[in-house]
């Protein structure tokens, strides 16, 4: 291979290592400012469990370093949802120079919207399905079984439900980039309504816990949100239409 030949791949894997370096450093860095209050972060989000204990249950750590590594493991999880915003600029950072102009008009408002939409999925979990799952396994709770769960277990169980409700709610901006690429169209997925209503339901079933509840509350916002997708769909099909310069033969 010629040195020539070389010197473009070297250049990416530079430029790869100093935006990793970079999401690297806004994770520890957020992590540094909030490890010493772990304790109350976990405080915070076992909250809405907490608050539907009967009186004289509370949570309990069966391992002797749970008390200790549960909310340092929780801090670094929060740290790297916050840092999510600077992650996702990293990419389009590194993406950005092999985009056409028009494209990367249109890519900024995506990973925007993308923050606030993953954001707002952990928000509906925290605030909307927390207290009703909770609420309803505490009341169905056998006579004579008090309720003690582990720290370690609840922290397992509410960091795939908000990684499931903030992934979920990223299906507007997979539905628009789809549509954006030519792999379909607007036209097209609203003529698959009822199987995509029966796939909310599917995948509420593989990324929730084994009940209907949860289920339900993310198959629901799903198919919601798969809605506003196909809308916003076809403002970017038509802007990409109008972007597009004929002669315009690579990216600048």
């Amino acid at each position: 291979m010629a040195v020539e030949d070389t010197q473009p791949l070297i250049s990416h894997l530079i430029e790869l290592r100093k935006r990793l370096l970079n999401c690297i450093i806004a994770v520890v860095g957020i992590f540094i400012c909030l490890a010493y209050f772990s304790n109350d972060i976990y405080q915070l989000v076992s909250a809405p469990l907490i608050k539907q204990m009967p009186a004289g249950a509370s949570m309990i750590a069966t391992d002797v370093a749970s008390p200790f590594f549960t909310p340092i493991k929780l801090t670094m999880i929060v740290s790297v949802f916050l840092a999510v915003p600077v992650i996702l600029y990293q990419i389009w950072a590194f993406i950005a120079p092999a985009l056409y102009r028009h494209e990367r008009k249109l890519v900024m408002p995506l990973l925007f919207s993308s923050s606030f939409l993953f954001y707002t999925g952990m928000a509906f979990a925290y605030f909307v399905v927390f207290p009703l799952a909770f609420g309803f396994f505490a009341k169905t709770a056998p006579q004579g079984v008090l309720i003690a769960t582990d720290i370690n277990n609840y922290l397992d169980f509410v960091m795939a439900l908000f990684m499931a409700f903030g992934v979920s709610f990223e299906v507007p901006i997979a539905i628009v980039l789809i549509c954006w690429t030519g792999m379909t169209t607007p036209e097209d997925l609203k003529k698959k309504r009822p199987y995509v209503l029966v796939g909310a339901f599917v995948v509420g079933m593989l990324l929730t816990p084994p009940d209907v509840f949860s289920q339900t509350l993310l198959a629901i916002p799903m198919y919601c949100l798969f809605e506003v997708g196909v809308f916003f769909a076809r403002f970017y099909v038509g802007k990409r239409r109008q972007d597009m310069d004929p002669e315009e033969s690579g990216p600048e």
